[in-house]
């Protein structure tokens, strides 16, 4: 999987969460939202042979309202992308295997919640991620699981899927899970080939998902 597409995976949802027109509803001149980081538990990453590959602000700005009195919506979202060396026929040795943890504000004035992952499901979600970025194709739904994330009961999907790596075309697991702490939304994407069972270390990262960030 190239670094374009790594990044993708990652920043298509942090796009999404900003564009789907559910900001309208912000009152006020110039507005500022902004998601705490999110990260794994250092010593859980380093068991699993994840490594961090830093963390970016994915920021979208949008003009609200009719011409003439429109109002500036600035949206900071957060990604953290974990990333494993793993070796497969034909491709050698490569970072194929993908953690990616998005931290998107909820967007809450007067009581309302204006973030429109609130209602997303995560067939949404990966379905959202192949619409915009076509980093994925064919994925179907393989089962799913709950999971303890931050302390709330959270669900976890997995699909298979195929993506594109150095030209050549790779079957993949993705796993994609939700949950809201405090005032953020956090969606949790792995990915990995299929061949090369991964899942109990992705499972592993979810669980250790720690927010606002240590050292945040």
């Amino acid at each position: 999987m190239s670094r374009v597409r790594r990044r993708g995976l990652a920043l298509a949802l942090a796009v999404l969460l900003a564009t789907s027109g559910c900001l309208g509803a912000v009152s006020g001149g110039s507005t500022t939202f902004e998601a705490e980081p999110a990260d794994v538990d250092e010593a859980a990453a380093s068991q699993t042979g994840f490594e961090k590959n830093g963390t970016r602000d994915s920021v979208v700005t949008r003009e609200v309202g009719p011409e003439g009195v429109s109002e500036t919506v600035r949206v900071v979202n957060k990604v953290t992308t974990y990333e494993k060396a793993l070796e497969i026929p034909l491709l050698g040795t490569a970072r194929l295997g993908v953690f990616s943890i998005v931290s998107s504000p909820a967007v809450e004035v007067a009581g309302q919640t204006f973030n429109p992952i609130a209602d997303y499901s995560n067939d949404q979600l990966v379905q959202l991620v192949t619409d915009r970025f076509g980093s994925l194709s064919g994925v179907e739904r393989v089962s799913s699981t709950q999971i303890t994330v931050l302390g709330t009961e959270t669900r976890v999907t997995k699909y298979a899927a195929t993506t594109t790596a150095q030209g050549q075309e790779i079957e993949v697991f993705v796993h994609v899970g939700k949950v809201r702490h405090e005032n953020d939304f956090l969606v949790g994407v792995g990915v990995y080939p299929r061949q090369l069972d991964q899942e109990s270390a992705i499972l592993s990262l979810f669980r250790t998902v720690e927010h606002p960030a240590s050292g945040a």
